[in-house]
Parts: structure tokens; sequence; C-alpha cells
């Protein structure tokens, strides 16, 4: 009888495993399907950036909703919250970084394990900004804001995956 229930036991628990390492070999394909389409989408640049995480210079951080940087082409959109000191620009603080412009510079290192870092430059008629985008396989992203008349700023976020 109680050879029985080791059997039993054992069975059980080897078929756990097995379920488990199927669960497992799903995910891996899940990702591997996700940093493909993250590798194409930056190829192409053609690509949207959803802003979930502000972190300005001074100042508390906090989660956003709603923001997002675009990149299509040669064209660049920006809709950006922004918190921090800003000297030169105009009354009640301009388009901010908010606007739609067309790049200047993009530079792309290509992967570096499991991250790519692209860098933008935009000018507008306000300042010139150079936004630094670290993106991860898995489509995660932090950004990083420079301007000569603005103070810095950090961004976290997503890159949007639709499947076609």
């Amino acid at each position: 009888m109680s050879l029985k229930k080791s059997i039993a036991a054992i069975i059980g628990i080897a078929l756990l495993f097995a379920c488990g390492s199927a669960r497992q070999a799903t995910k891996s394909a899940e990702e591997q399907a996700d940093a493909k389409l993250v590798a194409q989408k930056l190829d192409a640049r053609q690509y949207t950036i959803d802003i979930t995480y502000m972190m300005p210079q001074a100042g508390p951080s906090k989660p956003v909703d709603n923001y997002s940087i675009k990149v299509d082409g040669e064209n660049f959109e920006s809709w950006l919250p922004y918190a921090g000191r800003a000297t030169g620009v105009p009354y009640g603080g301009g388009k901010g970084l908010t606007f739609k412009d067309t790049i200047d510079e993009y530079k792309d290192s290509g992967w570096d394990g499991d991250k790519r870092v692209i860098t933008m430059t935009v000018s507008n008629d306000e300042d010139t900004y150079t936004y630094i985008l670290t993106v991860f396989d898995n489509g995660s992203a932090t950004l990083n804001v420079n301007a000569r008349n603005r103070d810095s700023i950090s961004y976290n976020g997503n890159m949007v995956l639709k499947k076609d």
C-alpha cells in the first residue's frame, strides 16, 4: 500500500515539473516573439513608448498616465510632462516637452546584450533637446531628456507592442 502511494507521489511530482517546464517554454517563446517585435520596430524607426513614470531632478518621482514619445521615420512627437527649472523659455513655460518636429540627429548603438540605446537630437523654436532612450528586448524603456534651457528629467515606460 505505501509503495503504491510513493509511486503515485513520484508520478504526481514528475507531472508538476513537466507542466512547469512546458509553461516556461511557452513563456520563452512569447518573450522571443516580443524581442523580435521590439527589434523590428526599432530597425524600422516606427515605434511609440508609453510613459508610466517621471523622475525630475528635484522633487518627487511619480506615476503618470497618457504620455508618450513617438518616432515615425524622421518625425518625432513628444507628449511628456515636465517638472523642473527652466531658463530663457517663454512666459508660462512654453511648449515644454509637448511638441512635434523633425529629428535632427539619430544614433542607434545596436544591441548590447538585451538593450539598445538610441540618442536623438530635436530642435524647435524654444530649445534643443537630446532624448536618450534605452529599450530592452522585452519592450521596457528608460528615457533621459536633456535640454539647453531646462533641467534634465527621466522617465520609465514601455514600447507599444501591437502584434499584427
